[in-house]
């Protein structure tokens, strides 16, 4: 039995033999007193906090809701603390969550990750899907252009009128591909392509691009994978004309605080938990094979090359 289950118990068993002694005021007094106790243990004891995570919202928000709402519901279970689910509407807002500390875990990419560590001292990259140490980026194009799938992406392509990413924090759907155009070409997106913009997720990409709205753009493979396979994606209208070299992405990060609020060691139950994840319905909702251990030194690549094209202060 843990000290705070035996002061528990030792308040109880004093109210239960002292209100058989008194009535009236002094029973009242009694309870007030109770109250106040018990609210003062609770407030000192690390365990009774909500544990809270966001993760960018990277597809339609319904997904996320549904995704991250079993996860929370998991975590919950093996740890034994409430755990929280935090949706946000943007990759900066999840990166702000976690500075703040709304919240104490985060689903990052690469680069939001790089961001928000970079912000909060002491915060780790603990676990990473295993598909995650190499992920890649996926350029599509509007069947109206007539590109056909390359292993170089060549003049024809930026002669396209434009082009469209995913969340400007995004590192599958903004970072990398911007790097590779800018390594391919010698020039900024801005000064390939007529209109560049930036859809805010991935989904968005792929319903933008299809529509004819964007003749062209860049996102994340997992997701044009997954939505190819629910039968969302319209290969007549749209297809894959390029992939990116593989690079490291998503991964979860806590802040360096946990076990301080917590209690001792729990920032490495949250890494177990993590990587024993081994039910198929929680891994497919990701969907990754399953989660492997992350450094933040694993991101370095991540961070050099958003340094190098001035994402980073």
């Amino acid at each position: 039995m843990t000290s705070d289950v035996v002061s528990h118990v030792a308040v109880s068993d004093f109210l239960h033999h002292r209100l058989r002694r008194v009535s009236g005021a002094e029973e009242d007094a009694v309870l007030a007193a109770l109250a106040a106790a018990l609210l003062l243990s609770a407030c000192n004891d690390p365990k009774t906090d909500t544990f809270t995570f966001t993760a960018i919202p990277d597809q339609d928000e319904s997904q996320l809701v549904k995704r991250f709402g079993t996860i929370a519901a998991y975590l919950e279970e093996q740890l034994g603390v409430p755990v929280q689910y935090v949706p946000v509407k943007s990759y900066a807002a999840a990166v702000t969550a976690f500075r703040n500390d709304e919240v104490q875990m985060a689903w990052f990419g690469g680069l939001s990750g790089v961001q928000a560590r970079r912000l909060v001292p002491g915060s780790q990259a603990i676990a990473q899907g295993q598909e995650d140490t190499a992920f890649k980026s996926y350029f599509i194009a509007n069947s109206s252009t007539g590109l056909e799938p390359v292993d170089t992406l060549g003049d024809d392509f930026i002669a396209q009128p434009s082009f469209t990413f995913g969340s400007k924090g995004s590192t599958s759907g903004r970072l990398m591909p911007e790097f590779y155009l800018r390594d391919t070409f010698n020039k900024s997106p801005e000064d390939l392509f007529e209109k560049v913009g930036f859809s805010g997720d991935h989904s968005r990409t792929i319903a933008l691009v299809q529509s004819g709205a964007y003749a062209t753009g860049a996102v994340n493979f997992k997701v044009w994978e997954r939505e190819l396979s629910e039968g969302k994606i319209d290969t007549s209208k749209v297809s894959v004309i390029w992939e990116t070299p593989t690079y490291p992405d998503y991964h979860w990060t806590v802040r360096g605080d946990l076990d301080e609020r917590f209690g001792e060691g729990f920032s490495q139950r949250v890494t177990e938990t993590l990587l024993s994840i081994d039910d198929p319905a929680l891994l497919q909702a990701f969907p990754r094979e399953k989660f492997i251990p992350a450094s933040n030194a694993d991101y370095a690549p991540i961070e050099d090359t958003a340094s190098a094209i001035g994402l980073l202060d």
